[in-house]
């Protein structure tokens, strides 16, 4: 199998592109850096230097494969000016759009994996949130939308899109653990405002396997909720994390402060989002750490 990944030497891109090499598979990792640290050392690695929110011969490229995974996306954590909102939404849009029309003009059977996010339902409190939930109305869900109708025109009898939306991932080597566990080293770590909101989580080991698993069976299509079968309520998460580390969490940073200091981005952290892995559980996936406590001591305990 040829497998393009963009993003493919991020986070989650890296680990796929690992174990996609173990498995015997070639894969072509493209970004935006002439010179990047960490080249995987591998005879069936390439790295392509390209900025994908542009057209350009790397689409040739591109149409040489037989699977794609879209990882592109300028970070979302950080402080949300309008410059900046409009730089992450370009970043997915037109990168999307791009290999769309890549697609299109290819002459073989493609699997497309496009990334999209559980910021797609908005703020949902306790609703129950599967696949065939509507979206929400903030900029992260508007973000979301068109990020997936980007991917979908890509669409046709020889090309499967699925839409994998990611919940937060979870790993010692990197994402959101890189940062809480140093603060909760330090006894800051807490709860954000009331604690109460639901938190979606994956562990990247499952997420990896969920890319595989999905790849051979070609009835999966469309929206894929990429995350564990039990979220968490971030109060929850927050003790468990601490008892594990040997930290208090007796720290609390009220909602108003998140909003007045970060904005629009201090909202999203706050969201309440209960999402259910429902086309994963409907076609058998099994999960290593469905549960926190099992994603907690792997991540912390080494197992």
């Amino acid at each position: 199998m040829n497998v393009f990944i963009t993003g493919g030497l991020g986070f989650v891109g890296r680990h796929l592109s690992s174990t996609l090499l173990e498995l015997g598979h070639r894969v072509t990792a493209v970004g935006r850096s002439k010179n990047p640290s960490g080249i995987i050392n591998h005879p069936n690695f390439k790295y392509l230097a390209a900025d994908t929110t542009v057209a350009g011969d790397w689409q040739k490229r591109l149409a040489e494969h037989d699977t794609v995974v879209n990882l592109a996306g300028k970070s979302i954590f950080t402080l949300w000016t309008e410059k900046t909102k409009r730089q992450i939404y370009d970043s997915r849009i037109l990168t999307t759009r791009h290999i769309a029309e890549a697609l299109a003009g290819g002459s073989g059977n493609t699997v497309f994996f496009s990334t999209s996010a559980v910021g797609y339902y908005g703020e949902r409190g306790e609703d129950v949130l599967t696949e065939s939930e509507p979206p929400g109305h903030d900029f992260l869900a508007r973000l979301a939308q068109d990020w997936e109708r980007e991917a979908l025109q890509a669409q046709s009898a020889r090309t499967r899109v699925v839409l994998t939306r990611f919940a937060i991932v979870l790993h010692r080597s990197g994402g959101a653990m890189t940062t809480m566990i140093p603060a909760f080293k330090l006894c800051l770590g807490g709860r954000l405002s009331t604690g109460r909101q639901w938190f979606p989580w994956i562990h990247l080991d499952d997420l990896i396997d969920a890319y595989l698993f999905v790849l051979d069976r070609p009835e999966i299509a469309g929206p894929v909720n990429w995350c564990a079968p039990h979220p968490v309520r971030n109060q929850d998460l927050t003790e468990r994390l601490a008892r594990r580390l040997k930290r208090p969490a007796m720290l609390s940073v009220p909602g108003f402060v998140m909003k007045n200091v970060l904005g629009e981005f201090g909202q999203a952290l706050t969201c309440s989002q209960r999402v259910q892995p429902a086309v994963l559980q409907k076609t058998d996936f099994l999960f290593t750490y469905g549960e926190i406590d099992s994603a907690l001591d792997e991540i912390v305990l080494g197992g």
